[in-house]
């Protein structure tokens, strides 16, 4: 389980640092972290194009890992709590 929590945080990063390189109408922070460079190197369309796809991906494989760590964690319906031992 703890592998999948990794995972998840490295997923979730990768989310965010991809949702901040994205190039809003307003600008954005596209060009703060090298956005200028790839650009010239894949292209306007082409930067912007697998930015876009990296984030839809990304959020999908999020969403599909919390389903599954969901499942993993299982659990009963009866409480979840912690059980006190009566003496």
């Amino acid at each position: 389980m703890v592998f999948m929590t990794i995972i998840i945080a490295l997923v979730a990063a990768l989310l965010i640092g991809v949702i901040l390189i994205q190039n809003p109408k307003g600008g954005g922070v596209d060009s703060t972290f090298g956005g200028s460079q790839a650009n010239q190197m894949f292209g306007a369309a082409k930067s912007t194009d697998f930015v876009e796809k990296a984030t839809w991906y990304l959020a999908a494989a999020l969403f599909i890992l919390c389903i599954v760590a969901t499942y993993l964690v299982g659990g009963d319906a009866s409480g979840g709590g912690i059980e006190l031992l009566s003496q």
